[in-house]
């Protein structure tokens, strides 16, 4: 069964401010999506429209599964999620005054997840050794890495299809975000996810896409077929990596 998720001439914004000016991109099964750029141009905002929690001025997002597209533009962020799209939210967003295991076991709360939600938390108590050491700790007194972790395995336990996970090395020590990225990697390449990750740090984010657009301005400045294309492309180098 062949899924895929495609956004057309998306704009959006908050206000009167526009933020997005006409992004288009597309997210083949099975793959890792990076969406980069520096701070402030747009890719939460792409995130968020496609989670339902910003409403696009005009474009769409489309869920296509067989031929057959399904329109996310106006659902509300649960019947999105229900679709089998989890987000990781930028800065984690965990319940601070709930314990690990209760953070893990809130995301198993839409109804295709239920069934399988201890088999999901085995595996990622498995999955995140410190996470099974600490789950009746209270997450709000986690560091900012275990705390990401815990935002990363919570995502899991909705038993997605897509994982989206926004700008997962805010706020981390570069050790941490290896880390953070490889345990991505790991979550994709075991369970056959399909990932879109929004990220700055360009360096770790390239060693687990499989391609990548790199957004300046609230517009794709540059869509890189490969993790390669993205690193040798004279372009990204002087407006992205400023060589």
């Amino acid at each position: 069964m062949a899924i895929r998720l495609i956004v057309e001439e998306l704009v959006a914004g908050y206000g009167a401010a526009r933020v997005l000016h006409g992004v288009s991109l597309r997210l083949e099964e099975g793959e890792t999506v990076v969406l980069l750029g520096a701070n402030g141009n747009g890719k939460s905002t792409v995130i968020n429209c496609l989670m339902g929690l910003v409403h696009p001025i005009s474009g769409s997002i489309f869920l296509e599964e067989d031929g057959i597209k399904s329109d996310l533009v106006g659902l509300s962020t649960e019947a999105i999620v229900n679709k089998g799209i989890a987000l990781v939210p930028e800065g984690r967003r965990l319940f601070p005054e709930l314990t690990v295991r209760e953070n893990l076991l809130l995301g198993s709360y839409r109804p295709a997840a239920r069934a399988t939600r201890i088999q999901n938390l085995e595996f990622c108590l498995e999955a995140f050794p410190v996470l099974a050491d600490r789950q009746n700790q209270l997450a709000s007194s986690m560091s900012g890495g275990e705390q990401q972790m815990v935002a990363l395995a919570r995502a899991f336990m909705s038993a997605p299809r897509f994982l989206v996970v926004d700008e997962p090395s805010v706020g981390l020590a570069p050790i941490m975000v290896k880390q953070v990225i490889e345990k991505i990697h790991e979550l994709k390449a075991t369970h056959g996810l399909t990932v879109l990750m929004a990220e700055q740090n360009f360096n770790q984010a390239i060693k687990i896409a499989d391609r990548g657009y790199v957004m300046v301005q609230g517009q794709v400045a540059f869509e890189g077929s490969s993790a390669s294309d993205l690193q040798d492309n004279d372009f990204v180098k002087q407006v992205y990596l400023g060589a």
